[in-house]
């Protein structure tokens, strides 16, 4: 019973909660998380307060600085933390972090709960006032738009990042060619920066995604109150202002149980997810033996217990996987939200975990592909020689027949025909006698050997988006301007900052 008077709804209530049912619904354990984030808000909701009168000038400032101190807990723990244990990796000192703020307050039921109790012994009884015209339903709508406008932030510099890297690994090998495949066999050459910026385009369409989740976000639910709205008039626009959105959000009902912000983040990284394991999945395949077009760097590889020669890679095998966990997170999240009526409903704190899982898988996964990327190297004597064999010309050699005059289909049947007669003798296209390919058709003359050379076949696809030298000569300076305009965007995050806390 002595513990009841602290919690923030305790007064309807007289018998104490059920020990097991308290720790069990607990969100603090995790949700600690959004200390950054809730300290801004809350700063952001004393201004508006202050506005309507429920501060003082100097009741204000006494609040914003208490919150201050109250939002550097976490530094101060990271910082007691590294002195003691040293150089520790983020994901540990995370963890280590979280475990230290929680235990230090084993009464606090939420985020909310604990700065409350922060700031009452920080600055008093004045602390209680920050409460007024405002629910917990609204500020955790408002902290999870927080912390997911500051991981779509990260995403978006560490996406730019290994942009970069595909593009100058692109531009370092302009002409170096390899197989392109379709079915998984072998279907025709292609330049080695062209396969690269088939990523590209794919990274360029996630980094849309997330920039296109952040503004449609955006809006600051501050003022909504529990679902009809704040009982005080309240100037929403001071709060929105704070914390950079671009206004407040228009209904009520909809901001204090909208989680389309949430949704919109984890399929986009659900999706960017989807391309990481596409591109590690052909690596893995062409760092085998039977490729042998990629020599992995050691650096990001590691070997086997019982094997000596083996060279495992564990980053792109490990990338793959971590791809199943944000579809796994996405799916959960839209299946947690999809029966809810309106507003809130606690169900939704479930979200939560789902949200910080993705962010830091993400995090994890930016911060080794881009210098991955980069210390890539190719076995171009490979990857030309499995161009030039296995009638990778063969399209090439249809178009030939196509420009003297030939229909298509008819030269489609053609070339398959010398394609099998190639293979009972056991040679390539080139290598026919022009007497035996006349035989077939009279359109064969001396110059078909000439357009069906790897470069020439390489240069027949002269269409925008083709493997022709030119024009992935032309996409690669497009991508690099593209890149430089991506770079150059102004700063968007929160001036709280970090979405880790």
């Amino acid at each position: 019973m002595s513990e009841q008077p602290a919690k923030m709804w305790s007064g309807r209530f007289r018998e104490p909660l059920n020990r097991t049912f308290e720790q069990w619904q607990r969100s603090f354990p995790f949700d600690w998380r959004l200390l950054p984030q809730e300290v801004a808000a809350s700063k952001a909701h004393a201004q508006t307060i202050a506005a309507a009168g429920i501060l003082t000038p100097e009741e204000l400032d006494k609040t914003l600085a208490g919150l201050t101190r109250v939002g550097e807990r976490a530094l101060n723990w990271a910082h007691r933390i590294s002195a003691t244990s040293g150089e520790v990796d983020y994901e540990t000192s995370n963890q280590q972090v979280g475990a230290a703020i929680v235990a230090s307050a084993p009464q606090a039921e939420d985020i909310h709960h604990y700065v409350e109790l922060e700031l009452t012994r920080e600055i008093g009884k004045l602390a209680l006032k920050l409460h007024t015209g405002r629910s917990r339903n609204e500020q955790i709508a408002t902290d999870m738009r927080l912390f997911v406008r500051d991981a779509i932030d990260a995403t978006l510099v560490a996406l730019s990042s290994w942009l970069e890297a595909l593009i100058n690994l692109a531009e370092a090998n302009p002409g170096n060619v390899m197989p392109s495949y379709t079915h998984l066999q072998r279907a025709e050459p292609v330049l080695v920066a062209h396969w690269l910026l088939a990523y590209v385009a794919m990274i360029e369409r996630d980094h849309s995604r997330f920039t296109d989740a952040r503004q449609r976000m955006n809006l600051c639910p501050l003022g909504s109150g529990a679902v009809a709205g704040a009982t005080l008039a309240l100037d929403r626009n001071i709060a929105a202002h704070a914390l950079a959105f671009d206004g407040p959000t228009p209904n009520s009902m909809d901001a204090t149980s909208d989680r389309d912000f949430m949704l919109d983040f984890a399929q986009a990284a659900s999706t960017l997810g989807l391309h990481i394991s596409r591109f590690a999945e052909e690596l893995t395949l062409y760092a085998t033996a039977e490729f042998g077009f990629v020599d992995l760097p050691e650096a990001f590889s590691t070997g086997s217990s019982a094997m000596p020669q083996k060279k495992n890679p564990d980053l792109t095998e490990l990338a793959r996987g971590k791809s199943a966990r944000l579809l796994g997170s996405a799916t959960a999240l839209a299946t947690l939200i999809k029966g809810l009526p309106l507003a809130y409903n606690k169900d939704l704190q479930e979200g939560q975990e789902q949200i910080f899982d993705i962010t830091d898988t993400l995090a994890g996964l930016l911060s080794v592909l881009p210098n991955f990327t980069r210390s890539l190297k190719f076995r171009f004597d490979r990857m030309q020689s499995a161009a030039e064999t296995g009638y990778l010309n063969a399209m090439a050699a249809a178009t030939y027949l196509s420009n003297k005059g030939v229909a298509f289909r008819t030269a489609h049947e053609i070339i398959g025909n010398a394609v099998r007669l190639g293979l009972e003798r056991g040679l390539e296209l080139n290598a026919l006698p022009l007497a035996d390919l006349r035989k077939l058709s009279e359109h064969f003359a001396e110059d078909f050997f000439d357009a069906i050379t790897l470069q020439a076949t390489l240069d027949c696809h002269d269409v925008i988006g083709g493997t022709a030298a030119t024009r992935v000569a032309d996409a690669l300076a497009a991508a690099r301007t593209r890149l430089s305009t991506l770079c150059t965007l102004p700063s968007t995050h929160s001036p709280q900052g970090g979405a880790h806390g």
